[in-house]
């Protein structure tokens, strides 16, 4: 098995850390559209919502982006 040389790696870091930094952006500019879709609001997320407090824990929000995630890196390494 051969290791890729030390610039190469480098490489490869920096630009899955800019991919990464453009999907951020365009993320945070897209926000007050993406906050309207009712991903965020799926039967089996938590709320307790008290005066003067509020926790939010979207469980089964996190199992299907997980998921999604799971199936989008599984079909880019075949």
């Amino acid at each position: 098995m051969s290791v890729p040389a030390p610039g190469a790696t480098i490489a490869r870091v920096n630009r899955l850390l800019i991919v990464l930094g453009a999907l951020l952006v365009v993320i945070g500019l897209a926000w007050p559209w993406v906050r309207r879709w009712p991903l965020f609001h799926l039967p089996g997320d938590i709320v307790i919502d008290r005066p003067g407090f509020r926790f939010f824990f979207p469980i089964t929000t996190l199992l299907l982006l997980s998921a999604l995630l799971t199936l989008i890196s599984w079909l880019l390494r075949r």
